[in-house]
């Protein structure tokens, strides 16, 4: 029986006066949020494809993709040089480390001081315009935040005020405090200059920071994540996946980069590279030779190594991915399973009717009779690494705020945020799944593949705990995931845009 209108109005009243308990204090919060509604949508950041680069990705943060420069040419065009400008920006980007050298070669610190105050605060009265007063207290930081707010109150041309102003600067400077305040200043910029923060996946893999950028983003103010194949390996990883932790180990070893596995994740490669040295000893492993990024130095014992290490976890990764699919017969992928399919004595493969001559035959722990099944070195390893990536304390830290944080898709502000693509006939018209017999279109696809992400890391029961963990795995490397998990889109102007045969991409 429906409830009559009067009583659930009365129900979000009570609801109401819990957090304003007079009609003065709801009708302020009122006068409040209308105002609000009238300034100015507070700036939005878009990152994509991050890939550990975190230089570059701190680098963006600080300087706002360049907008924090813009910001001082607009303000200071006139008055300032390029070069002082440049000066400025630098200052505000990188505080801590500007001071210490500036301060080397400048003869009259005092003078530096107020000068560099003044513009501080002139160009955080700016950036600061859009917010309304209590989020801007929410963003000072504590030590400095009555001083700052102040200081932010633009009265100067009040002639009582202007002594004021400049009291609080002298005092600053008088106290040796001025240091850090230009740090907070700098930092409170920073801040303001991007009001909410959306990373389009792939925060993880072939560079060597992803744990830092994890770790900044855990601080950020705001911020929300729409998972790349990438990260969802990793998420995989975290939750006991065994073919994700197969891949995620092989790409680590692939590019070279073990830095977020071992000193970011202290998850110890010890058992695979004792295994693969036992197993693959007199291989060379030509064909698995790592990538190496731009500034990796590796001696010719540790490339061999690796190298070794490489093949071991590959050969892993393909018997972990068949049962899978073995497992999974509806993600219709048996054209991976490539296995059963060679002839081990004669170094062949057969394949849609055709033998092919392998580059490498040496397979010491495949069973032609048992191809897909772990040996038991094999599977003592797995265990180990397993072991690792479960009880790892900073990547379980990681992946829980990728749940809270992340999903496979979001709406924000009229946008559709996502990674991949949108699946789409060459009509326009958006394209259907069908599986088990069951018709989805695209959002109930992502739809269920976001639960099932959050299944294989947080259910209880060991069968749903798995079909989870396959359905990850498929996000990774399956048939369809190219469509599923960087773009930002408007679905009003995509439909009447170009649209190339079965997808989009914008």
């Amino acid at each position: 029986m429906q409830q009559p209108a009067a009583d659930r109005d009365l129900s979000y009243l009570h609801m109401l006066a819990r957090q304003h308990p007079t009609i003065q204090a709801a009708s302020s919060e009122i006068i409040n949020l209308s105002a609000n509604l009238h300034l100015p949508k507070g700036t939005e950041h878009f990152l994509s494809d991050i890939h550990g680069e975190y230089e570059a990705f701190s680098h963006v943060l600080r300087s706002g993709s360049g907008s924090i420069k813009r910001k001082i040419d607009e303000l200071f065009g006139v008055e300032l040089g390029d070069d002082e400008r440049r000066e400025l920006a630098a200052l505000i980007y990188y505080p801590s480390q500007r001071l210490s050298i500036l301060l080397r070669s400048i003869a009259e610190p005092e003078g530096w001081f107020r000068t560099t105050l003044f513009r501080l605060i002139r160009l955080c009265r700016v950036v600061s315009s859009k917010y309304p007063r209590a989020a801007l207290r929410e963003a000072l930081p504590p030590d400095f935040a009555t001083i700052i707010e102040e200081l932010l109150h633009e009265q100067e041309s009040i002639e009582n005020k202007l002594e004021y102003y400049n009291s609080i600067l002298n005092t600053i400077i008088t106290i040796g405090s001025a240091e850090a305040f230009i740090v907070a200043l700098a930092e409170l910029i920073q801040r303001l200059q991007i009001a909410h923060l959306h990373i389009l996946g792939d925060i993880y893999d072939r560079s060597p920071g992803a744990h830092r950028i994890m770790d900044d983003l855990l601080q950020y103010h705001s911020v929300d994540v729409q998972w790349g194949n990438h990260d969802i390996l990793w998420m995989g990883a975290a939750a006991g996946g065994e073919a994700c932790i197969a891949n995620v180990i092989r790409i680590s070893l692939r590019y070279g980069n073990l830095e977020t596995l071992e000193n970011g994740y202290a998850i110890s490669l010890l058992p695979l590279a004792s295994f693969a040295m036992h197993t693959y000893g007199d291989d060379p492993c030509d064909l698995f030779a790592l990538k190496a990024m731009d500034g990796e130095a590796y001696t010719e014992n540790e490339l061999m190594l690796m190298a070794r290490m490489h093949k071991a976890i590959t050969i892993m990764q393909l018997k972990l991915e068949s049962q899978i699919i073995l497992r999974q017969p509806a993600y219709r992928m048996e054209d991976r399973l490539l296995l059963d399919k060679i002839d081990y004595e004669g170094a062949t493969i057969h394949l849609e009717g055709k033998q092919h001559t392998l580059l490498d035959g040496r397979f010491p722990t495949i069973d032609p009779q048992r191809s897909f099944e772990l040996s038991e070195g094999e599977r003592n390893v797995l265990e180990r690494l397993k072991f690792s990536f479960e009880h790892s304390e900073r990547l379980q830290r990681h992946v829980r705020f990728l749940l809270s944080n992340g999903s496979m898709y979001r709406v924000y502000n009229g946008n559709l945020l996502y990674h991949g693509c949108i699946p789409m006939n060459s009509d326009g018209s958006f394209f259907i799944f069908i599986e088990d017999g069951r018709q989805y279109n695209a959002r109930e696809y992502m739809d269920r593949f976001d639960r099932l992400v959050r299944q294989g890391y947080l259910a209880s029961e060991a069968d749903k705990k798995q079909a989870g963990l396959d359905a990850i795995w498929y996000l990774w490397g399956g048939r369809s995931r190219r469509y599923l998990a960087k773009r930002r889109w408007r679905p009003s102007s995509a439909i009447s845009s170009p649209i190339p045969p079965r997808t989009m991409r914008r």
